[in-house]
């Protein structure tokens, strides 16, 4: 099928476009290429060297003949949506194109401002070109599992049961985001279901737990081809953290008591599930929720694992705690249903069996690259 790819320059949105492409589909990508202005602003950077875009897309057809279409722009502007959508034509979308980050939505007002208007304005305006213009077409939207929060009871797959004075109905979970960023996910959320609902749009909602790994079969083939592994205080992530400083003799610094539990999966498993979701699409008129993630840990739980693989292969790995950033409970009940991608073929990695070779390998590979004044948090939530 012809598959547009937004966000097809990050770290999720590469990784998949490669994969569709190589499973034979047509793929275009759309990406304003602001996540790199974003670093630049920051002062941060990948571990991993990327390559520019065009450099990226011409060694992807040098190696395998595929081509994939660019597609330059912001889909906050609607007149370049619009334009793109006639010209490629999707028969499916992947919306990958959003500010990801929590903490650089809570820097400070430009930031969070600038986080809800790029995501909202953007996914609405997606919806309206997919009303318009390609009616058919079957959105595939990366949520988050942090719309959820951490509530006192099991998180169950974007509806749940409801009985009340007598009566029942099937509603949407609840929400508890825990940053601006999250909210903005929520909106999303409640944006594509209204738009279901009345104009027959077909959606699914990947609520996506968090990502790890850089190896995919794809961008493991070439240097111009590979991936980010991000690990600042702004954009990277505790597990992408622990290695870095394990790599480089930091203590594994853990957010407070460190019982935050999260949902994770390795990025394989993201691309699987896109083409999952591609092959079995939502029905006209439904906003369909699957929760993406394969694998549930606290962060003590990742420090353990990465200070004994680290020990493992020689390197003098120690844990510390320090003050936590966030506003966040950091011991609490946990407990997400996944089944609908499992019942629909997903065959998961699993990180005790990929963490040295997907993560901490690269780590010591380019540990020469790693700006320690990046390692610790530089954004708080108070």
């Amino acid at each position: 099928m012809r598959v547009l790819v937004v966000g097809g320059d990050g770290y999720c949105g590469w990784a998949t476009a490669l994969y569709l492409s190589e499973r034979g589909n047509d793929v275009g990508i759309v990406d304003s290429l602001v996540r790199r202005h974003w670093d630049l602003s920051l002062g941060v950077d990948t571990l991993t060297p990327i390559a520019p875009i065009g450099r990226r897309i011409e060694r992807w057809k040098e190696l395998t003949g595929r081509s994939i279409d660019l597609f330059v722009g912001d889909i906050c502007n609607y007149s370049f949506l619009e334009d793109t959508i006639r010209r490629f034509a999707p028969d499916a979308i992947v919306h990958y194109g959003e500010q990801r980050s929590a903490p650089y939505s809570m820097i400070d007002r430009e930031h969070a401002v600038l986080t809800q208007v790029n995501n909202v304005v953007g996914t609405l305006n997606l919806l309206y070109a997919i009303r318009d213009l390609c009616p058919e077409c079957h959105l595939v939207k990366l949520g988050t599992m942090g719309e959820y929060g951490t509530p006192n009871i099991d998180i169950e797959e974007g509806y749940i049961t409801i009985q009340h004075n007598g009566r029942e109905d099937r509603m949407p979970y609840p929400k508890q985001p825990g940053s601006f960023y999250h909210l903005s996910k929520v909106h999303d959320s409640h944006n594509i279901h209204f738009a279901c609902k009345i104009w027959g749009i077909r959606a699914t909602d990947l609520n996506q737990g968090v990502v790890y790994g850089v190896l995919t079969d794809q961008t493991s083939r070439d240097e111009l081809l590979i991936n980010r592994l991000d690990y600042d205080g702004v954009f990277g992530t505790a597990l992408n953290r622990f290695c870095i400083q394990a790599a480089i003799g930091h203590p594994l610094t853990v957010y407070g008591k460190g019982g935050q539990r999260r949902g994770f999966l390795d990025i394989r498993d993201t691309i699987r599930c896109i083409e999952i979701a591609l092959a079995n699409p939502a029905e006209k008129g439904e906003f369909r929720v699957f929760n993406q993630f394969t694998e549930q840990f606290d962060i003590m739980e990742l420090a353990a694992m990465v200070e004994h693989v680290g020990k493992e292969i020689g390197l003098k790995v120690e844990i510390c705690h320090i003050e936590n950033p966030r506003v966040e409970k950091e011991e609490h009940y946990y407990n997400a249903k996944n089944t609908r991608l499992h019942d629909l073929g997903l065959k998961p990695h699993l990180l005790s069996e990929s963490l040295l070779d997907s993560l901490v390998h690269f780590a010591i590979r380019y540990k020469d690259r790693v700006d320690k004044s990046q390692i610790l948090p530089q954004v708080t939530w108070r």
